[in-house]
Order: structure tokens, then C-alpha cells, then sequence
């Protein structure tokens, strides 16, 4: 059984990556550390994993990793075993013809200089020999590195139509490093930005996502997004907030984009909380909690109303799901994810008025398979604006206090007692059982027989034509 790379201890995964390249090495080889993980490990992180560059072709390769597995072979790129884990090797190439904005036609298997000038950014392309502890940089990536900028290697016209996915991967390096963009770089961004709608859905949702989770501030990411122009070609509803203003004593931060940026913000200042949420449900919350700030009030523009008292969103928050389902649907989420993240966009609005509820309304609140994360947004949403959290500290000691009836306890009465009462098959019948169910979790009976004695006279009175709907 192979190991996944995130759950191999760090020292552990350096060895085996060291051992890699010892064994190219001893085959006469030259072998090195490549791109990400050299730059991690310039700037103080461990690396995730590590990328092998070598000139030893993939038929000589693969025999001195048996087990061997070709995930490009006319690019020269291995998967290859060092005990349970795998590692990429690709062979030092020079990349040929790009036409589809994606990948080149063809390459030729080149020296390490040359692969490193094919290369994306500077801070990308340098090598690592872990034997001889000797950097190889021949595009000034070190450089770039203490400067703190994301440079393309090549002009940055060529690098960016040879690759669109190269405009969105500079932006993620910028946000998440927290580096600056090369001004040329940016400005051939900016030229170029309409063609990052060439790319696929599928790598355009993954580097969004990625921005979004792991920039310590994914509103100022969302901010540089705008700023470079792709912002208006990958989310035009997102753009689309700038300009719609809210009424100061509420939101003193500004439009409603700016209040989007600066809940995205809030939500990277700090893990989240998600209340009673299980460990393992967390990965996906934070995904699910990422995309639900972002989209909370992409309603807003489809809903304003200028009134003679100020302008009005009404219904942005149902409006915004079926804006936000579209979006997710756009870039191929899986369905569970758009399940998720439109319930908490429809639902944002509700909690303003929990302490008002009744108990049985805030236990079918709190019990709510998405309210750790609807609860986390509307705390990141209050912070994003007037900065009151009354009702979020409200509804976490609620949470606390009802910890026992957070899994909802079974309803005494059943539709079939409700009809054993008089009452006719029909609506009527699931309207009754809500009404008991509601007086169960009010806990205003004992147990089921008051609770079937008090419907049994509130069904038999005269004037009684059913509960309200």
C-alpha cells in the first residue's frame, strides 16, 4: 500500500526524496530538486512534497524504480516508488508550440538551464541538489525570493498565452506568499485576463479555491483578482457589488464588495470555530464556509430598490443562492458542495432574529446539519460589518446549553395518530404532526399521552379549521 504524501512526517518524506536523487545520482545521472519545494524550503517552510529533475530519459529511469508509473511519458514525467511513497521525475526539457493555451504540442528533452528558462515564474525555477547541498539558479529565482515578487521567466506576453492557468497561478502566489507582482508581469496580466475563460472549469474552481483557503488574507486575494482584471471574466457576479452601497450605521466598511472583501478577511484571520462540528467534516467546512463568504450577498445587486429612505435588498439572501447555485454549477462543484454552500447563502439572513425565536424554532436551527458553518459565517459577516456579535454569542451559548438535544429526539406523535384523531389525509395531517412536534421540543407536555390529550381537544374544537400553515 503507497502512502499518501500528507500523512508522511516531513523528516521522513526529505529522506525518501533525498534517497530519489541519490539513486539517479548513482547511475551516472543528474538529479535535483525542482520548483515548489525548493522555494518552500528557501523560505523557511517543509515542503509538501518534492519535484525530481533529471536528464536520464523515462526508459532509464523506470528500471531503477520498479513499480514505476508513466503519467506523461512524451513529457518525460514519472511517478516513481522510493519504498511507500511516490515522487514526480521529469526529464530537463524545452516545451514546443503552445496552441491551446494549456500545454505545449511537443518538447525535446533539453539541459537544466533550459528547462529551467520553460519554466512559469522565477521563484519556480530553481534546483536543488540535496547531495551537494548546491542551488542551480539561472533565472535569478533567489532573488526574487528575498524581494519578495513573482516575475515570470520568460517575456511575460509568451509566458502567459503559451499558459492562461499562468494568470491565475501568479495571483495565488501573490495572495498566499504574500509577495508582490512583478509590474511587468501584472500588466501583461491585465492584457491578457479575457483568456483565463479558455481554461477549464475543473482548474479554474481548483486555483480559486486554493486563493481562497489558503491566503492568510483571501480578501485582499479576491481584492488582486479585480485589480489584475480577471475577477469581471471569472466572476462578473462577484464584480458585479461594486458600486451597491450600504446604509452606514450598518455596514461603516463601505460597498457591498468592499464588506465581501473584508468578511473573506476575517475568515483568514483566525481557524474557524464550527460549533460541535466533527474533526473530520472540518476540511470541507472550511471549503464550504470559503465560498458561502464569498457569495453571501451576490444577491444584493439583482435585488436593490432605492427607497426615499435608503437603498433595500429584499430577498437578496433567496436570490443570492439561485446566483450562487449557478456559479457552483459553472465550475463544476460536486453537487454536496452546492447543496451546502446555497443553503448557508440562502439561510444568512435568519439569524438577526434569534433571540426572538421560540426554543423549538432555535433547536431545528441549531440542529441543522449546516449550521456550524451558517453560524461561523454570520459571525465573520457581523465582524465584516457593525461588529455586534449578540446574536452569534446567543446562539453558541444556546448551543451549549442544548448540547443534549443537539441530535433532534423523535416525535411522540405520527401522522397516522393525527389521523386516528379525525383529521383527513391531506395537508392538513403534516400540519398538525409540525404543531405537536413543535410543542414536544417546547417540552409544554410531559410526555406523549398529554401531548395527544391537548391535540385531541384543539382538533375537536368547533372553530378549529386546522393549525396555520
Amino acid at each position: 500500500m503507497t502512502a499518501k504524501i500528507s500523512s508522511v512526517p516531513s523528516d521522513r518524506l526529505r529522506r525518501l526524496a533525498v534517497e530519489a536523487v541519490r539513486r539517479l545520482q548513482a547511475a551516472g545521472y543528474t538529479a535535483v530538486w525542482a520548483g515548489g519545494c525548493v522555494r518552500d524550503m528557501l523560505l523557511g517552510f517543509p515542503p509538501k512534497d518534492y519535484d525530481i529533475a533529471t536528464n536520464a530519459p523515462p526508459d532509464a529511469t523506470m528500471p531503477l524504480f520498479p513499480g514505476s508509473v508513466s503519467v506523461g511519458k512524451a513529457f518525460g514525467v514519472l511517478r516513481v516508488p522510493v519504498e511507500d511513497v511516490f515522487f514526480e521525475v521529469a526529464t530537463f526539457r524545452q516545451d514546443m508550440d503552445y496552441r491551446d493555451g494549456r500545454r505545449p504540442e511537443t518538447v525535446v528533452f533539453a539541459d537544466p538551464e533550459t528547462d529551467a528558462r520553460r519554466r512559469d515564474f522565477t521563484i519556480n525555477a530553481i534546483f536543488y541538489d540535496p547531495v551537494t547541498d548546491r542551488l542551480l539558479d539561472y533565472v535569478g529565482g533567489r532573488g526574487d525570493l528575498e524581494r519578495r515578487v513573482i516575475r515570470s521567466v520568460m517575456p511575460p506576453d509568451k509566458c502567459l498565452a503559451d499558459d492562461h492557468l499562468r494568470m491565475l497561478r501568479a495571483a495565488r502566489f501573490a495572495s498566499v506568499l504574500g509577495f508582490n507582482l512583478d509590474a511587468e508581469t501584472a500588466a501583461a496580466i491585465r492584457r491578457h485576463a479575457p483568456l483565463v475563460a479558455r481554461i477549464s472549469a475543473e482548474r479554474i474552481r481548483e486555483e480559486l479555491t486554493r486563493i481562497f483557503l489558503e491566503s492568510a488574507r483571501p480578501g485582499a486575494a479576491l481584492a488582486l483578482l479585480d485589480e489584475l482584471g480577471l475577477l469581471a471574466t471569472l466572476l462578473p457576479a462577484v464584480a458585479a457589488m461594486k458600486g451597491f452601497v450600504h446604509p452606514p450605521e450598518f455596514h461603516p466598511e463601505g460597498d457591498v464588495f468592499q464588506h465581501t472583501v473584508v468578511a473573506l478577511d476575517v475568515m483568514g484571520a483566525a481557524p474557524p470555530v464550527f460549533h460541535g462540528l466533527p474533526e473530520d467534516r472540518r476540511p470541507d467546512a472550511r471549503r464550504h464556509l470559503a465560498y458561502s463568504a464569498l457569495l453571501h450577498d451576490v444577491g444584493k445587486p439583482l435585488t436593490a430598490e432605492q427607497t426615499p429612505a435608503r437603498i433595500r435588498y429584499n430577498r437578496h439572501a433567496e436570490e443570492g443562492a439561485d446566483a450562487a447555485e449557478e456559479i457552483l454549477r459553472r465550475y463544476r462543484f460536486p453537487i454536496n458542495d452546492i447543496a451546502v454552500i446555497t443553503q448557508c447563502v440562502r439561510n444568512h439572513m435568519r439569524f438577526m432574529h434569534a433571540r426572538d425565536m421560540r426554543k423549538s424554532t432555535l433547536l431545528r436551527l441549531v440542529t441543522a446539519p449546516t449550521f456550524p458553518i451558517e453560524l461561523e459565517l454570520h459571525r465573520i459577516d457581523c465582524l465584516a460589518s457593525h461588529g455586534s456579535l449578540a446574536n452569534y454569542e446567543f446562539l453558541a451559548a444556546f448551543t451549549r446549553a442544548e448540547e443534549h438535544a443537539m441530535a433532534p429526539p423523535r416525535p411522540w406523535v405520527s401522522g397516522h395518530d393525527i389521523m386516528g384523531l379525525g383529521v383527513p389525509e391531506g395537508p392538513k395531517v403534516g400540519l398538525w404532526r409540525r404543531r405537536a412536534y413543535d410543542a414536544q421540543l417546547e417540552e409544554s407536555f410531559r410526555n406523549r399521552e398529554e401531548l395527544l390529550e391537548w391535540l385531541a381537544r384543539e382538533i375537536r374544537q368547533p372553530e378549529s379549521s386546522g393549525p396555520a400553515a
